[in-house]
């Protein structure tokens, strides 16, 4: 039977099996189309998250100041699990964060910062300090006041 013809008659096209037939598969054909449109609109998770830039790009020469929370922390000659310890920090220190870099060890990404402050060990006056362990401010009075509110 021509289209035109099951088109133009309705009473044919829905009561006779041929058109429940054609009308079934109407659906299915447009109910399939509608998930495999919507299925490419889904977003696939990102690999690593979006991270903010490593340091400042037109600020200062330095990021911060930063209070060490830790009852005692490390510091490092590099960032990551292999650095040697140059020495260790005291909960309440208040250290200058120079640099900010992102590093990722087993499929984990950890942020750790460059500071510059005495501490005790070596005689350097670099290392670098997982920034978990740290309150990170702006300006040095905010990080001493939180450092004396730390309850040493």
């Amino acid at each position: 039977m021509p289209l035109s013809f099951i088109l133009s008659s309705p009473k044919y096209f829905f009561y006779s099996s041929m058109g429940k037939k054609k009308l079934s598969f109407a659906v299915l054909l447009a109910i399939v189309s509608c998930l495999l449109f919507f299925s490419g609109c889904r977003r696939a998770p990102e690999d690593f998250p979006l991270t903010p830039p490593t340091t400042h790009l037109l600020a200062r020469d330095f990021i911060g100041y930063g209070v060490v929370t830790d009852s005692f922390s490390h510091i490092l000659n590099e960032p990551g699990p292999q650095g040697v310890s140059l020495g260790h920090l005291r909960r309440g220190t208040v250290i200058r964060i120079i640099e900010r870099r992102p590093f990722s060890y087993r499929n984990n990404m950890e942020f750790w910062v460059l500071a510059e402050g005495n501490y005790e060990g070596d005689n350097a006056s670099q290392g670098w300090l997982q920034e978990n362990g740290l309150l990170i401010y702006d300006t040095e009075s905010q990080a001493r006041t939180a450092s004396r509110s730390l309850n040493l």
